[in-house]
């Protein structure tokens, strides 16, 4: 999608469809009330145009409402669409990206391939932050999963346009090559993890990897089996070892040559393209979204990608650690004991607690390679999803500077992270006879923490902000502002994390 900025007034503008967003400014209680209905556009050509339908009542800007009009007198636009941001005066980013993830998903299906929004005046929301979010909102909405369809038709939107006064150009301009940046970064995690696990093995994410890397300037490497034995990643050859695919150790390196003396982030997914649990096989049913256990490791891949193109002033290292976790003879069992890169010893309660252990030697080695601060995202755990649902993702923090940069940012992402603990009082959970320590805690109870306490070992002091995405990395119903499938979830809260440390 090309996005570009234009100073046209509204009422010239020559499209195939134009979006206006709107507002319920009403302060009735009374839900038989008369919704009062104001434009967030100056111009009495629109209101002109949009008079009768206002007036009409029947449209109520309720958040990502919508309502068409063909032909609109006074205007040269083919179509108006009017979106709703809801109710009240104000809005935020996350409501008008939703909002203009709508206008985009409503033009797809009618065979619209181009379209122009006007950069809403809302009390309380910058040009430039307005303009992010509708970019980010709109590549969002661009994307959908059909993929492998025979029959399949390019219904992406070619060209989307935003109208903004003179005094607003310039911060308009930055917001929407950020938004864009950010937008298509996301569409890339999605991409990847839309991709089946017969097509994406570890051994093609890390080519799809060392391709972005090359394309945006990002030095990269990728590494076998071989490479693993010699770094003694025992935890994660374990889960490698029942495939018949090898693993991929995947390394990305942002490192700005005017960056002063500071800290070093390390940025760990989680990169499992399919996962059957291993021994401890799952159930059939849902087995086919077990393509998606890589997401963290494609947000880390669309995150790189960002800060390629944004440069903060940080050094940043990329780490995905990927394998399929397969059952087989040469897969290992419940009661094994594994030695970590760390020198840790890890007893095996359960084979389909395997994200741990990977994450655990990618943790240590980026460590090992300078990172002073640790971010990591993966689909870890159910029991996430049992406690926050598909609405909230988990964050878990050993630090609490790290932890309040990471929430800090989550009003630019508009993405939801709901904090959950790692208190040491939960650490005889993972106490084990035999190891150090086991990969699971033996029951139902608190699984996400106990995850999170397992990761905390290999991290040790060094402050670290975990993501357990589980439950929000695939949407299970489409929605009006985006599709069905693969969500994207982190890559811009990991950005905002990473800018955070730029000086």
């Amino acid at each position: 999608m090309k996005i570009e900025l234009l100073q046209t007034p509204a009422a010239t503008a020559e499209t195939e469809l134009l979006v206006i967003f709107a507002v319920n400014t009403s302060t009735s209680k009374d839900p038989e009330a008369k919704p009062e209905i104001a434009l967030l556009a100056n111009d009495k050509a629109l209101a002109g145009a949009a008079q009768l339908v206002l007036s009409s009542g029947e449209f109520k800007a309720e958040p990502s409402e919508t309502v068409l009009l063909h032909a609109p007198q006074g205007l040269r636009a083919k179509r108006l669409l009017l979106v709703g941001l809801g109710k009240g005066t104000k809005t935020t980013q996350h409501v008008l990206r939703r909002a203009a993830g709508t206008a985009v998903r409503f033009a797809k299906p009618r065979g619209l391939r181009e379209l122009t929004m006007t950069l809403p005046g809302a009390e309380g929301l910058e040009p430039q932050a307005a303009a992010r979010a509708i970019a980010e909102g709109a590549c969002a909405g661009d994307f959908d999963p059909d993929t492998y369809h025979s029959n399949r038709q390019d219904r992406s939107i070619a060209r989307l346009s935003l109208l903004a006064g003179e005094d607003a150009e310039q911060a308009a301009k930055a917001g929407l090559r950020e938004g864009t940046i950010l937008g298509e970064a996301q569409n890339f995690a999605r991409v990847l993890v839309n991709e089946p696990g017969n097509r994406l093995t570890p051994t093609v994410l890390g080519e799809r990897a060392a391709e972005m890397c090359r394309k945006y300037g990002l030095r990269c490497e990728v590494y076998g089996e071989a490479k693993l034995k010699e770094l003694k990643m025992g935890a994660f050859l374990s889960v490698a070892q029942g495939s018949e695919e090898p693993p991929a150790l995947i390394v990305m390196t942002y490192d700005p040559t005017d960056t002063p003396a500071g800290p070093v982030l390390g940025l760990v997914g989680k990169g499992i393209t399919f996962d059957t649990g291993g021994i401890s096989l799952k159930s059939a049913e849902g087995m086919e979204k077990m393509k998606y256990d890589m997401a963290g490791g494609a947000a880390m891949i669309g995150a790189m990608q960002a800060i390629a193109q944004l440069k903060p002033t940080v050094k940043v290292i990329g780490i995905v650690c990927s394998a399929e976790n397969m059952p087989s003879g040469k897969a290992q069992r419940p009661g094994d004991v594994q030695i970590a890169m760390s020198g840790k010893s890890i007893e095996i309660i359960n084979t389909d607690a395997e994200g741990r252990l990977v994450l655990a030697d990618g943790l240590t080695y980026a460590r090992q390679l300078g990172a002073t601060h640790l971010i990591d995202a993966a689909t870890l755990t159910g029991a996430c999803v049992t406690a926050l649902g598909m609405v909230n993702a988990g964050v878990f923090s050993n630090d609490e500077d790290a932890y309040q940069r990471f929430a800090a940012g989550l009003g630019l992402s508009g993405e939801r992270f709901w904090r959950l603990p790692v208190e040491d009082d939960y650490r005889e959970m993972i106490q084990s006879g035999i190891a150090d320590i086991r990969n699971t805690g033996g029951s139902r109870w608190g699984g996400a923490i106990i995850a999170a306490m397992f990761l905390k070992e290999f991290v040790e002091e060094t402050p670290w902000v975990h993501l357990d995405i589980a439950g929000v990395a695939w949407i299970e119903e489409q929605k009006p502002w985006i599709a069905k499938g693969p969500s994207g979830i982190a890559v811009r809260s990991i950005v905002e994390w990473v800018r955070s440390y730029a000086k």
